[in-house]
């Protein structure tokens, strides 16, 4: 099976049925990365550029050991790299890379909706990898197969998102997949970074971390988007890790067998004590190995299509 559409640049634009294809796809692969040799020649004499405006460790790192586990040729550019630099337009860029016959653009950009530009431009695959504060959809997929290894199932889990929510590409994307596999969502943070329309997303809301917490299967906990706010939106970054840090006594308030989550990068300290990061409801690692394997299988499923190999 192959997925219907060409891009994958939202949430949004999937369905339940083709969330679970994505899931089912990933936990194929993961076997391919626990060989002694980790690569297929599924995607061979395919072309993958990973093109990131913004600093990236987890998802550039496992979206280019994706395409290489896959046999695809991968060329990475950067916007200090690239002739962005010297006064080139995104729509110039795109043009100029479409020249060069790619099959597949993975793309982060600060502007929310960038990669739907460069999309509705190019005939090749554009799969956005993190656009400003809109969505960050592979993100969301690699939570989202990490919660069911962990729990079994998708529906019916009860999971609490703290943190920077209105800045949190991660947050909005998990806000909408969540929900659209029946889990019931809940998220928590300050009045200043909840954004004034989250009613839409089903989800229920909280000023504090302690009512949200309460009896939830999962953790989801994300950092301060420094880089994206403006204006003063909180006292100080040590009054917001006493009010909304994750720490052993607000794990207690969740269900048993609850496990922890972080997108990363962490800010230790700040939103999560360091014992509850690295403790045994942590999933935060898996979380990173499943990001190899769900990317592996959307570059398959977009751009490889026929019998897997």
């Amino acid at each position: 099976m192959v997925l219907k559409f060409k891009h994958l640049l939202s949430i949004e634009d999937l369905s339940p049925e083709d969330i679970t294809l994505i899931l089912d796809t990933a936990e194929s692969f993961k076997e391919i990365s626990q060989r002694e040799i980790k690569k297929v020649p599924t995607l061979r004499g395919k072309t993958v550029i990973l093109f990131f405006y913004e600093p990236s460790t987890r998802t550039r790192t496992s979206f280019e050991i994706a395409a290489k586990r896959l046999s695809a040729d991968t060329m990475s550019l950067s916007a200090s790299t690239s002739s962005m630099v010297k006064g080139e337009t995104l729509i110039d860029t795109a043009r100029n890379l479409e020249a060069m016959n790619p099959d597949a653009l993975i793309i982060r950009h600060p502007a929310s909706g960038a990669p739907h530009l460069v999309a509705g431009l190019v005939n090749f695959t554009v799969i956005n990898a993190g656009d400003g504060t809109h969505e960050h959809p592979s993100q969301a997929l690699l939570d989202m197969l990490t919660i069911r290894e962990a729990k079994g199932r998708l529906p019916g889990l009860r999971v609490a998102i703290i943190g920077d929510i209105t800045h949190s590409r991660v947050a909005r994307s998990n806000m909408i997949g969540l929900g659209k596999m029946g889990a019931e969502v809940r998220v928590a943070g300050p009045p200043t970074m909840l954004p004034p329309d989250i009613e839409q997303y089903g989800v229920k809301v909280y000023h504090r971390p302690e009512p949200a917490l309460e009896g939830v299967d999962v953790i989801m906990m994300l950092r301060l988007q420094l880089e994206r706010q403006t204006g003063r939106l909180f006292p100080g970054v040590r009054e917001y890790a006493r009010v909304f840090g994750l720490n052993r006594r607000r794990v207690e308030l969740a269900a048993p067998d609850a496990v922890i989550m972080h997108p990363g990068p962490m800010n230790r300290g700040v939103e999560i004590a360091p014992d509850v990061a690295d403790g045994p409801r942590s999933v935060i690692l898996d979380q990173v190995t499943n990001g190899v394997s769900v990317r592996m299988a959307l570059l398959y499923l977009l751009i490889g299509g026929g019998p897997q190999e």
